[in-house]
């Protein structure tokens, strides 16, 4: 007899977002799915379509409850002078306190787009969407601490400042040493005084 289906799907997708993140998706075996998410086989294919299917919530898992709430003083209607400061002085402070275990997972998207599963058109999708995402709010957080900045040269900024950060979150996996520094350069491109 089918059992009824009685649990979370947040729930189901963040235990998945915890193994995709360490394992990658092509890593990520079924069995270890089963455990982390507490449903079988046929369940997780009946409630997800297929492995794609959970790992694409497992994704929005991580949008929601990982990269938004970071970004978002970044994203509101009003966007405080020192907000993009002081994300990339938390994300510094959070890397060099990281061990060489837990730098291992880096950023779940990042990760992805270096792995196979990115040649879906989805899932390619769903990473370009997330480095829009981080660009857009780190050029509202230049726009906010430079308000005189023609919009040129605030995409300018927002546009180095990504790219470090992106890099950053790639090598923190590798060289955590390496992904602090990074994010130090993004902190000096914020501080550098734009040309007059």
């Amino acid at each position: 007899m089918a059992r009824t289906t009685s649990f979370d799907r947040h729930d189901v997708a963040r235990g998945a977002r915890a193994v995709f993140w360490s394992q990658g998706y092509e890593g990520a075996a079924i069995p270890d799915l089963e455990a982390a998410t507490g449903l079988s086989r046929s369940s997780i294919y009946n409630s997800f379509g297929s492995k794609l299917g959970l790992f694409e919530a497992a994704v929005e898992s991580y949008l929601k409850e990982v990269v938004r709430p970071r970004i978002q003083p970044l994203t509101g209607d009003v966007v405080e002078p020192g907000a993009l400061e002081a994300y990339l002085r938390d994300l510094r402070e959070t890397f060099a306190e990281l061990t060489p275990q837990t730098a291992s997972n880096g950023c779940l998207l990042v990760n992805t787009a270096g792995s196979p599963i990115a040649k879906d058109a989805h899932v390619a999708q769903v990473i370009a969407d997330y480095r829009s995402e981080l660009g857009s709010a780190f050029s509202h957080g230049v726009a906010a601490l430079y308000p005189e900045l023609s919009p040129a040269d605030v995409s300018l900024k927002g546009e180095s400042i990504t790219a470090l950060v992106i890099s950053a979150f790639a090598l923190v996996r590798v060289n955590r040493d390496l992904a602090v520094q990074n994010l130090e350069t993004a902190l000096r491109v914020i501080e550098a005084s734009p040309a007059s």
